[in-house]
Formats: structure tokens, C-alpha cells, sequence
């Protein structure tokens, strides 16, 4: 008597370059969505000699390389949500922006432009392509402070500011902007986000963690967003849900090597 059929997984899709540390970019987003319950899926768009201290290097992967990984994967598996992080050139940009514009899923677009210790990652003549091309396909976008300056020109410095950054993040066209506001000084003892679309607000707040050891917080909350989303939550939802992961995550957050450290992915099996 054969076994019964496993039902397989719903599928994410990481679309992002690769952190040989393993605290950010593809490593964090597998490991994301494996302790949410969805399958990972990876495209790699770049590859990075980094460790706690920085990135030390970056080799970027044809555009070819990343059409091919991407079609081989949706074509063949399918997708339920995408999840976009490290697009280091306009060229890459105006490949994946065309690729999410052809699938049927739900997009997280985190518009990666420094890494935790400051290193530029994304070419400053890529950001027009990011604006006018991938935030477009975004079902969410999710910069934070200094993403959102880059992107808008906005600089946050109260929760009113928020507001007027998620307005000029949505004048692009990604349906909902999450403005990550755990850099904002004004936030007090408190890690404060704003999701909105432009008519439905939604503040969440979570307890500020005294913790050094954050590297991979934006790649691991977009992913964790991703993965709800992939599981058929509604947009408010999912990013809530992603919240109360990455919150303890940061909080077991641990030391490695001589830098900043990575979020505690595992912090579930760990408690």
C-alpha cells in the first residue's frame, strides 16, 4: 500500500543577492521563510564577500543568469509571492521589474540601498529604474528611513514625516508602503512601522531591543511579509504577522565575529 501524497508547501521566491555571512540578502530570506512554513525559492542576483564587519566585495550576475533562474523556477514549480531584495544595477532592476510584471503573485519589493554597515549596494543610476520600473510591481514596498531619503527625498525625522514619506513612496505605485521606522530616534523606547495605502493606516509598534546584533532585520521582515502573503493573508495581515517574528529576532540577536552580528532567525526553536 503506497503512502498517502504530501501536499507540498505554498512557495516563496527570493529575487536577491547572496550575503556569505548568512545574516542577510538570500541566506536570511531562505531561513525566513523556512521557519514561517512556506518553501523558499532563491534567483540570485549577485554575490557578495561579506562578513560582520562589511562587504568586502560585490560581482553582480548577468542579466541572462537571473532570467533563466527565475523562469526555470515559476515556469516549473509556480509561485504564490515574490520577495525582491538586492538589484545592484539599472540592468537588473528593468529585468526583474519585468519578470514580476509578468506573474501572477503578490510582490514585496525592498528597495535594498546600503547594507547595515553603510556599504552602498545599489547604483545611484539605478534609482530612477526603481522608481519609474519596480515599485510599480510592488504589492508592497518597504523601505526604511534612509531608503526612503534616497528614493524621495524625505527625510524622517517624527511619525508625521512617516506619513509623508509612505505618501511619496505610494505616489510610484506600489499599492501598500511600509515605512520602516526602527531608525527613528522620535520612536523612544519603541520600533515603529507604518503600512498604508493611502486610505487605511495601520501603526505597529513593538519595544525597542538595546542590541547591537540586527544585520539582515529589512531582508528578514520583507521576507517574512513575502511569506504571509504566500500563505493567503491579506496585506495588513501578513505585515503584522512579520512584525511578531522579527521582533524577538532582533531581540536573540547574537555576536559573531568582530562586527555587527545577524537577527536570530531560529529564535522559536531556541526560547
Amino acid at each position: 500500500m503506497s503512502a498517502p501524497a504530501v501536499a507540498a508547501p505554498r512557495l516563496c521566491l527570493t529575487v536577491a543577492g547572496s550575503d556569505s555571512g548568512g545574516g542577510a540578502g538570500i541566506q536570511a530570506d531562505l531561513k525566513t521563510m523556512q521557519a514561517l512554513g512556506v518553501h523558499g525559492m532563491s534567483v540570485l542576483t549577485a554575490v557578495t564577500a561579506q562578513n560582520s564587519t562589511g562587504v568586502h566585495g560585490v560581482w553582480e550576475l548577468p542579466t541572462e543568469a537571473v532570467t533563466a533562474q527565475y523562469r526555470a523556477v515559476v515556469d516549473d514549480m509556480g509561485v504564490h509571492a515574490v520577495k525582491t531584495g538586492m538589484l545592484s544595477s539599472a540592468a537588473l532592476v528593468e529585468t526583474v521589474a519585468g519578470l514580476l510584471a509578468g506573474t501572477d503573485a503578490p510582490a514585496v519589493v525592498d528597495p535594498v540601498g546600503v547594507s547595515k554597515h553603510g556599504d552602498p549596494l545599489l547604483a545611484a543610476s539605478a534609482l530612477d529604474a526603481v522608481r519609474t520600473l519596480l515599485l510599480p510591481a510592488a504589492t508592497v514596498a518597504t523601505p526604511n528611513l534612509d531608503e526612503v531619503a534616497q528614493l524621495t527625498g524625505v527625510r524622517v525625522e517624527s511619525e508625521d514625516d512617516m506619513r509623508r514619506a509612505a505618501d511619496a513612496v505610494l505616489g510610484f505605485g506600489p499599492r501598500w508602503a511600509l515605512i520602516k521606522g526602527g531608525h527613528l530616534d522620535a520612536g523612544g523606547g519603541e520600533a515603529v512601522d507604518l503600512l498604508t495605502d493611502g486610505t487605511e493606516e495601520h501603526w505597529l509598534r513593538a519595544p525597542r531591543h538595546d542590541n547591537r546584533h540586527t544585520h539582515g532585520t529589512g531582508c528578514t521582515l520583507a521576507s517574512a511579509v513575502a511569506a504571509g502573503l504566500a500563505r493567503g493573508l491579506t496585506v495588513p495581515e501578513a505585515v503584522t504577522a512579520a512584525k511578531e517574528y522579527v521582533t524577538p529576532a532582533i531581540a536573540a540577536g547574537f555576536p559573531l565575529g568582530s562586527g555587527i552580528g545577524p537577527v536570530d532567525h531560529a529564535w522559536r526553536w531556541r526560547s
